[in-house]
């Protein structure tokens, strides 16, 4: 499909991917035109931005560290505050995310939840038919007709359900089945403007509005392009301004330095910002990676009450309610461990811990990714936070610095480390490539930023040759070792079919060249994504 916009502006919009039965509910000639206004007006500073984050971690792979921005010192050391909180955003003490097929985003409403976020970036892979049907899906939602039938069972909303929130993709991303004068266009604007154009009147009338989460940032330049787009949007369609609301989810170590002037830029259609604890992480090593005294160590290690970690949840609610708004906090990943009581209540006690931590500290709300856990994220919550936030309560005020937020995780460095990061890469690698982006490993639901640990965790241990606590240091002669039999073992955990229809081989051999490149790759999803997209 060729979409020509008018003689005005007369770039061309080329639908590439299949067009297949209710596709055109979505692919409308009118919301063509919406998402090309978005991608011709905005297409270019977004490029530009991109450009800008590698000018940015040149200066820290020279050496250089992040701070906090003195250009912007004026902005956080002044009173304001962001916009007042919508009716149905008071109250979000325990949120659900997961991807945006149709029995999640049913299950996903219905689960008891404030709160659910539907996932087109971590929780998704990004092939043609999931984003498309995940915009079908999410409309249906939005109207409140959406059902499902599968196993003799059917699916559908309850009277009472939880507030939608939605997350496009992040601004690296590029939509490859939609381009603009032969260009890809941005996934972010995909995401957002068919989304918007659908539904923002229609959540409106319904009493709710359109409300996002905005990932993977890492200034607050790229919260003021979003905010352009809402005001650009919210005009073109005759929506009032301010109606968007977004939370921003702090997942990147450079946009922790920039907490205050993110919600500047987005204070007229702010939400908060959230602990995107594991992207943080993941963010952590990428952009240290040069340093050899920034070195992590075994994921296990890297918990919510490490020093680092510690201050940038602690900043985060000092930050949010200053500024009369919600700091959200991070992700419990457990699902329930069946035939295994003991390791089940494990794993509950870890979550019931972390979230007590949570509601203690100052956030307003958690999040779960199994509808198991909302009841008892809700239950240390209600007891906690018997009012619908805490926006007027901050528990600890120690100020937070650049050494605070720097600060290298206390652990060990060990082959088991080793050995699961190798094993939790390739498996999701492999899911992701066939499509699928929230993915059950070892108890816990994964999405890519546990693939981006694994394999930027590698890299850093290899590229820094590190001694694991046994002594032995990690070389390139110990990894291909290492992979190969965790290959043997994944083919047992599968089984021989599987591992044969699989896509495991290619999830090994990219896992092993972004693990052992002279550089590190920014996103395995961008490198991912051509073996992917079937246009």
């Amino acid at each position: 499909m060729t979409f020509t916009q008018t003689a005005s502006s007369p770039s061309t919009l080329t639908v590439r991917g299949a067009m297949r039965p209710g596709y055109e509910r979505i692919l409308t000639a009118e919301s063509l035109a919406f998402v090309a206004l978005l991608e011709r007006t905005f297409g270019p500073r977004r490029r530009e931005l991109l450009a800008r984050r590698k000018v940015v971690q040149a200066q820290y792979d020279a050496g250089g560290l992040p701070d906090f921005l003195a250009e912007t010192a004026a902005i956080r050391a002044a009173d304001w505050k962001v916009a007042a909180i919508p009716a149905d955003l008071l109250d979000r003490r325990v949120e659900i995310t997961g991807p945006v097929d149709r029995k999640m985003v049913i299950n996903a409403l219905n689960s008891g939840a404030s709160v659910f976020m539907a996932d087109f970036e971590d929780a998704n892979a990004p092939t043609w038919d999931n984003n498309l049907d995940g915009q079908i899906n999410l409309a249906d939602a939005v109207r409140k007709t959406i059902s499902f039938q599968q196993g003799g069972k059917s699916y559908k909303l309850n009277d009472k359900i939880a507030t939608l929130l939605v997350r496009p993709r992040g601004w690296h991303l590029e939509e490859a089945h939609m381009t603009l004068d032969g260009q890809a266009i941005s996934g972010s604007l995909f995401d957002f403007g068919l989304y918007f154009f659908h539904n923002a009147a229609e959540t409106l009338a319904r009493g709710t509005g359109p409300y996002f989460y905005l990932p993977k940032m890492q200034s607050h330049l790229e919260a003021r392009l979003w905010n352009d787009v809402f005001v650009l949007a919210q005009t073109t369609l005759g929506i009032p301004q301010g109606s968007v609301r977004a939370t921003v989810l702090i997942e990147t170590l450079p946009a922790a330095f920039e907490m205050d002037e993110i919600l500047y830029e987005l204070r007229d259609h702010s939400a908060g910002l959230n602990c995107g604890r594991w992207d943080y992480i993941f963010s952590f090593i990428k952009t240290l990676r040069t340093h050899p005294d920034k070195v992590m160590p075994d994921r296990k290690d890297v918990g919510m009450t490490q020093h680092n970690m510690a201050s940038y949840t602690r900043l985060l609610v000092q930050t949010c309610h200053r500024r009369g708004i919600h700091a959200m906090g991070g992700m419990a990943a457990q699902i329930p461990i069946k035939n295994d009581p003991a390791a089940n209540a494990a794993a509950l006690a870890r979550v019931e811990a972390d979230k007590l931590r949570e509601v203690t500290g100052g956030h307003d709300g958690t999040w779960v990714a199994h509808p198991a856990l909302v009841v008892i994220a809700k239950g240390i919550f209600d007891a906690g936070m018997p009012t619908p936030n805490q926006i007027n309560r901050t528990p600890n005020t120690q100020p937070v610095t650049a050494a605070d937020l720097l600060a290298v995780p206390v652990g060990t460095r060990t082959e088991h480390g080793l050995r699961e990061n190798i094993r939790v890469g390739v498996h999701y690698i492999e899911a992701w490539l066939r499509g699928n982006g929230c993915v059950p490993l070892y108890n816990l639901m994964e999405d890519a930023a546990t693939a981006e640990i694994s394999r930027t965790q590698v890299w850093q241990w290899l590229h820094h040759g590190v001694t694991l606590a046994d002594g032995r240091v990690v070389d390139r002669a110990l990894f291909d070792g290492v992979l190969a039999q965790e290959l043997v073992v994944i083919e047992a955990e599968v089984g021989a079919d599987r591992w044969q229809n699989g896509r495991y081989a290619l999830a090994a051999q990219l896992f092993a060249a972004w693990s052992t490149a002279a550089e590190l790759a920014d996103f395995l999803t961008l490198g991912a994504y051509p073996y992917l997209v079937q246009v």
